[in-house]
């Protein structure tokens, strides 16, 4: 599968593409980013991942002129050059080029990227048997520092020390609670508990990402006739919960075994869970095509 990028316009091999040195996400964070799976040849969500994406745009005050069908279009595009049936899209729209923090100082035209790869998150082997959660020392962002909607490539330098931290700890995955010491995600996933067959996770509140899994996963849950219940919940909930399980575009729907060396239930992955991941897995058959 050639990996290709497609920055304003042109297409190149991804290991050829550059970007502007003085692109604004490149010098300070400044820019937002989308994670969009393909599946069988069909991009899984791709209008919500594009709504969301204007929706920060609008947000942040970037003067995204190209119209959403027509991102759309150029998404569908490069897949169907990058000839691929199953891979992962990056997108990535920033302010703009300029040196300095003032937006005034950029050329306030957005640089638009998108990238077809490949991202295996998790081994197959750690899909199977559930994934062994530390919990971090760094907290969410606040949403008077910045919402925690805004899928903000700034924003997720706090995510990548967590991630670092669960690394040394042999982890696969660190749980991230908010500034009241409330559970809100982990670094790139959503969180799920189930307890006495009611399935419960973070209130959009509680600082969290809002994934588009996430919402998928409630959904299936719901049409099955599960009680899915947005929450406030801490360590204590999850320690003591039935199962727990994490969703992400790149996670997919992944069993969480234990938190900071306890197990959660058995410490295996539960039934609640294989079943959500095997109606993830039917969902993802859908899609749009290419």
């Amino acid at each position: 599968m050639p990996k290709l990028v497609w920055l304003n316009g042109t297409v190149s091999p991804m290991e050829s593409a550059t970007v502007p040195a003085a692109d604004h996400a490149h010098l300070y964070g400044d820019g937002l980013f989308e994670g969009i799976r393909i599946y069988g040849r069909k991009v899984f969500k791709l209008d919500e991942h594009l709504k969301r994406a204007y929706d920060g745009c609008r947000y942040m005050g970037f003067n995204m002129t190209m119209p959403i069908e027509e991102l759309r279009a150029n998404v569908l595009d490069v897949c169907k050059q990058a000839d691929i049936d199953d891979g992962y899209i990056r997108l990535n729209i920033t302010r703009g080029t300029g040196l300095g923090l003032d937006p005034r100082a950029t050329n306030n035209v957005p640089n638009v990227m998108i990238m077809i790869s490949s991202l295996n998150l998790y081994s197959k082997e750690m899909a199977e048997a559930g994934l062994q959660v530390v919990t971090s020392s760094f907290r969410v962002n606040p949403p008077d520092s910045l919402d925690p909607r805004l899928k903000c490539i700034g924003r997720y330098a706090s995510n990548i020390m967590a991630k670092a931290e669960a690394n040394r700890a042999g982890a696969g995955e660190a749980l991230m609670l908010n500034q009241h010491g409330m559970v809100a995600e982990c670094t790139g996933d959503n969180i799920f508990i189930i307890k006495d067959g009611v399935i419960r996770t973070p209130h959009p509140t509680a600082g969290i990402l809002q994934g588009i899994t996430r919402d998928t996963v409630i959904r299936l849950a719901r049409n099955a006739g599960m009680t899915v219940v947005e929450d406030f919940f801490t360590r204590f909930d999850i320690i003591s919960a039935d199962e727990a399980f994490l969703t992400g575009t790149a996670a997919e729907v992944i069993a969480m075994v234990s938190l900071d060396t306890q197990k959660i239930g058995c410490g295996v992955p539960g039934e609640v869970t294989k079943k959500l991941i095997g109606l993830f897995r039917e969902e993802t058959k859908t899609g749009t095509a290419f």
